[in-house]
This record gives C-alpha cells, structure tokens and sequence, in this order.
C-alpha cells in the first residue's frame, strides 16, 4: 500500500498571518486567501491528474498544532486514510484525534516521534 503520495501543505504560525500573506503576495507573487495559497500540480506518474499542495500562515495562538508546541504543521496526501491508521494503530503511533470528513477529503492527526504534528489527507475521489 502506497502510503504518502505527496506534500498537501505547508502551515506555520505568525504573529499577523493577514499582513504576511500580503507580503508573500507583494514580494513573491504568492496570492493567498484565508485558507492560503493553492499550488496545482500535475502527478509525475499520471500527468492527466492533478493534485495541489496548500501553503497558509495561522495566527500565532492557533490550538490546530496542539499538542505539538512547534511552530509549524505539515500535510501530507495519502491513498487511503483509513488503511493507514489502522497500520499506524498497531504500530504504536500516536493518533491525535478521529478520521473528520468533510467536502474537501478525509483528515487525520498524528505525532511524529519529536512531538511534531502531522495532518494526514485524502482528498475527495475527484482529486485523486
């Protein structure tokens, strides 16, 4: 089973998230919107797909990190979610909260070994 397929996002805190992507925008061309930048992508296996990777500041006091107290979160895309944490629960890996769904795929927690938390997505059928 393939596990990670890819990076689905890139999320750390800031002191003004709003005046930080407005200098990404300014000075790198980055445009994002509350919920970030988008960056598409063609699957290097299947170029007819596309996937994207999202790109977002948070506000400094976020609690969507906890419990890790690092500053920043990534994502990754996975294949299928639910096989997944099923082998990481018997591996022993800490798993922070429920499989949560909504119309953007199937989200998950879990901690790395340094305390870092890691948001595991399956996006929709449509996406993948």
């Amino acid at each position: 089973m393939k596990k990670v397929t890819g990076i689905g996002g890139i999320f750390f805190k800031s002191k003004n998230p709003d005046e930080l992507r407005t200098w990404y925008n300014q000075k790198l061309g980055i445009e994002a919107e509350a919920y970030g930048a988008m960056f598409q992508w063609r699957k290097f296996d299947d170029a007819d797909q596309t996937g994207v990777t999202v790109w977002n500041p948070f506000p400094e006091n976020t609690t969507y990190f906890d419990p890790s107290k690092k500053d920043f979160m990534m994502n990754y895309i996975v294949e299928d979610l639910e096989a997944l944490v099923d082998e990481l629960k018997q591996e022993g890996v800490t798993i922070i909260d429920e499989i949560a769904v909504s119309e953007y795929g199937k989200f998950l927690h879990i901690l790395d070994p340094e305390g870092n938390s890691i948001e595991l997505w399956e996006p929709p059928a449509e996406q993948q």
